[in-house]
């Protein structure tokens, strides 16, 4: 190419690899070449001379059904992908089922250690996984989105689950609630436990301590939240406002509570977490609490990118949530 265009293969390099240290001749010369021997640069040998990938996995610790069945994941992997192709970066999607077998575990870990990518983004992370400590001794730059209940990785983005649980029990006292119940998330991750911790600091506030919050658990899908509610609903009294962990909890809720002949608003306020499109698809239409997971992904991106430059980056980077009121509290 460099000969059919006249030039050094230095001045051919440079200009392939947008150096602006090239004469205007020079570079129209070796343009002119690359389409003439329609010239297309082997991705692979520039990696090994760069030591760059110019691609980012995505690990979820999670089932597939929910990866490819919940709203989150989707709008998170639609603000990661967004930003990494605006940086020229491919996005490599890697599952790690929970209580996986140990095998593919460690298949998943020689892939991202092995420099196979130049980065690693983590989503749903549960307390007992040791993937993020592990990436950061391999030199592997690493941004969670969210974190385990137990430790604190070292690079963090997240919405503000503390306020956000907190905006949501104050929406139901404030509507006349006094009866309160909270169907909590997985308690393995900080969002699960900060949702919690935000409610029943807002119930106190109100004059409703913990013990007199109902309470049940579940994993932020649909059937999990049908469960908690009717679990709190058989041990009475029934409560008339209700905070669940996610938007699928509250569906699963609503279903719940239709079965035991309740409805939202008469009976119960019910609000979510999310604001996911299925809130607008429910009878009532769903009050949530708005987490910008779009957004989140994007910015997720952002902070890994500027790892991998060797920029400093914050440890942890919140994102506001916010009450969005519908018909159903």
């Amino acid at each position: 190419m460099a000969r059919a265009a006249g030039v050094g293969r230095g001045t051919a390099s440079r200009v392939l690899n947008g150096s602006p240290h090239v004469s205007l001749a020079a570079r129209s010369a070796v343009l002119a070449s690359v389409r003439d021997l329609s010239y297309v640069p082997n991705a692979a040998a520039r990696a090994l001379v760069r030591r760059r990938t110019d691609a980012v996995a995505l690990v979820v610790t999670e089932s597939d059904e929910r990866v490819f069945g919940e709203p989150y994941f989707a709008a998170a992997v639609r603000g990661i992908g967004a930003r990494l192709g605006e940086a020229g970066f491919q996005l490599v999607l890697v599952m790690a089922r929970p209580g996986g077998d140990e095998g593919a575990a460690q298949t998943a870990q020689s892939f991202l250690t092995d420099r196979h990518v130049d980065g690693v983004l983590l989503l749903s992370l549960h307390a007992d996984d040791p993937l993020p400590e592990l990436l950061e001794a391999r030199g592997v730059p690493t941004v969670c989105g969210g974190s385990p209940a137990t430790t604190r990785p070292r690079t963090v983005v997240d919405a503000d689950n503390l306020g956000g649980g907190r905006s949501a029990v104050q929406h139901l006292v404030a509507t006349g609630r006094r009866r309160l119940a909270v169907l909590a998330g997985p308690q393995d991750m900080s969002s699960g436990r900060d949702r919690l911790a935000g409610a029943l600091d807002a119930a106190a506030e109100a004059g409703h301590p913990r013990h007199a919050v109902a309470l049940a658990y579940g994993d932020y899908s649909e059937e999990s939240g049908r469960r908690a509610m009717a679990e709190v609903l058989a041990a009475g009294p029934s409560p008339d406002g209700v905070f669940a962990a996610s938007d699928l909890m509250a569906v699963g809720a609503l279903r719940a509570l239709r079965d035991a002949g309740l409805s939202a608003p008469h009976d119960v306020g019910l609000v979510g977490f999310d604001d996911s499109p299925v809130c607008r698809h429910t009878d009532p239409e769903l009050t949530s609490v708005h987490q910008p997971v779009a957004r989140m992904g994007r910015v997720m991106a952002d902070v890994l990118l500027a790892r991998i430059a060797g920029d400093e980056v914050p440890t942890q980077t919140v994102l506001p949530t916010r009450l969005v009121v519908r018909g159903s509290a």
